[in-house]
């Protein structure tokens, strides 16, 4: 077999046996339901609200530095504390996932964000405000994953991979709803009315998912019986064994963290603290982060759909291109120039699209029953990558320089982001290797890409 009919044959199956077997409803004949579009698109907002909750806040930080008189380490534990939160959630939410299905779990998702904006809305101290973002990191870790559910339940498998990203990247369009019109309002009638119309429109959306959102289409056979707590364990360790699992683990964490901390907390304080920006300027270079997402994410879901065995190969070239933009930017003395902050923040931007392919190793390397905890298990890598980088940027902020807001502490403080990165590679290219060795056991030998080039060129 030729590596392309290998590919071709991987492109619906996925590399694990198990995937083999037909999925009844919906046919995978390339039509899909107009209701599918409909269901689709209400979780996809839902999702979009939910990122402009988890984002919030980074628009808003250096007025929460007033408000809540935090300093810069202060500042990163509310942003640790919702991602800490997030990170512990997922592998319990997709165990809920599994019991209670995608509508209930956006639903109370939802609902527990607003009631965390509103809490916000009306601090003035700092315990109330840290509770509030506990809150939101609650509702937004039963959001993503069940709104993924939703994908793989109404629409033939050979789309999943593509609606998997734009599922990604068009909800990142929340960064925009934080960085223009929250920001907006946070400038202008003030910090309250800003995260009372943020906790409103999430009220909005959660009754819309509620009247709108199904957990699968009409016909489709019902889900088997809840598990018990010794199978879902057993399931757990069986997803964390997986190779597969493990590759999708790795490939979030490596590829999702730099530009999450950029856009959740720590990217407007740099662009302008570090690099002498105004606020408007630095909230509206972030709607950059989430256009480039939106271009890259189609075609990244596009590679991956017909090339799944070299998934990994486009997951290091982002990794190594966000290590080399980082690198050049904190060489060149600060300030630097506006066009390469520009470049960086592109960059920044393919690590949402490269995260989504850990996402689509959990897919194609777990049977169904099993999806909901290893989608969780995938998950937890970015996040917890995320509130680690975050910490220690707060820390190194107040331990470097005066007044910690300064070009030169900022400066210090990204380099933590190496650290990650190294452990990142080192994990994704052992677990590469046992995945593809086991999926040689199988059947389906991987060969390398030089092989792969050589052969087309002499063809």
């Amino acid at each position: 077999m030729t590596a392309t009919n290998q590919t071709t044959n991987q492109t619906t199956a996925g590399p694990s046996p198990s995937e083999n077997a037909p999925r009844p409803v919906p046919r995978d004949d390339g039509r899909v339901p107009r209701t599918a579009w409909v269901v689709w698109a209400v979780g996809l907002g839902a999702y979009t609200v939910g990122v402009m909750h988890r984002t919030s806040f980074g628009v808003a930080g250096l007025d929460a530095a007033e408000r809540f008189a935090a300093s810069p380490a202060a500042l990163s534990g509310f942003v640790v504390l919702q991602l800490m939160v997030y990170a512990a959630l997922q592998v319990p939410v997709g165990v809920l996932l599994d019991r209670f299905g995608a509508r209930r779990m956006v639903v109370v998702g939802g609902l527990t964000m607003a009631a965390g904006q509103l809490l916000l809305a009306t601090s003035t101290g700092l315990p109330l405000a840290v509770a509030a973002r506990v809150l939101v990191g609650v509702g937004d870790a039963f959001t993503f994953i069940s709104v993924l559910s939703v994908v793989t339940a109404w629409f033939p498998a050979r789309r999943v991979p593509m609606l998997t990203q734009l599922t990604g990247l068009i909800g990142q369009l929340g960064q925009v709803l934080s960085a223009i019109p929250l920001a907006a309002l946070l400038h202008g009638p003030g910090w309250t009315t800003a995260f009372v119309s943020a906790a409103a429109l999430g009220v909005a959306f959660a009754v819309a998912v509620f009247a709108v959102v199904r957990d699968r289409p009409p016909g489709a056979p019902e889900p088997p019986p809840a598990p018990s707590p010794r199978d879902v364990v057993r399931g757990l360790v069986s997803s964390w064994r997986e190779p597969g699992t493990r590759l999708g683990f790795w490939t979030h964490m490596g590829t999702q963290f730099s530009g999450m901390v950029f856009a959740l907390l720590w990217g407007v304080p740099y662009l302008v603290a570090g690099q002498g920006m105004s606020a408007g300027a630095a909230s509206a270079l972030l709607t950059v982060l989430v256009v480039g997402g939106l271009v890259a994410g189609p075609l990244f879901g596009e590679f991956t759909a017909r090339h799944p065995l070299r998934r990994s190969s486009l997951v290091l070239t982002v990794i190594g291109a966000t290590v080399l933009a980082w690198t050049v930017v904190l060489l060149v003395p600060p300030p630097a120039p506006r066009w390469l902050l520009v470049v960086l923040v592109v960059v920044l931007a393919l690590g949402g699209p490269g995260s989504m392919i850990g996402f689509d190793y959990a897919r194609t390397f777990n049977p169904d029953h099993r999806r909901g905890g290893a989608v969780g298990i995938v998950n937890v890598g970015g996040f917890t990558a995320s509130l680690v980088v975050a910490f220690a940027i707060g820390v190194v902020l107040g331990a470097v320089g005066p007044g910690g807001y300064t070009p030169e502490s900022f400066r210090a403080a990204w380099t933590v982001q190496y650290a990650v990165w190294a452990l990142a590679l080192l994990g994704i290219f052992v677990t590469r290797r046992r995945a593809r060795r086991k999926m040689a056991a199988e059947g389906v030998v991987v060969p390398p890409l030089r092989e792969v080039l050589a052969r087309r060129r002499r063809a």
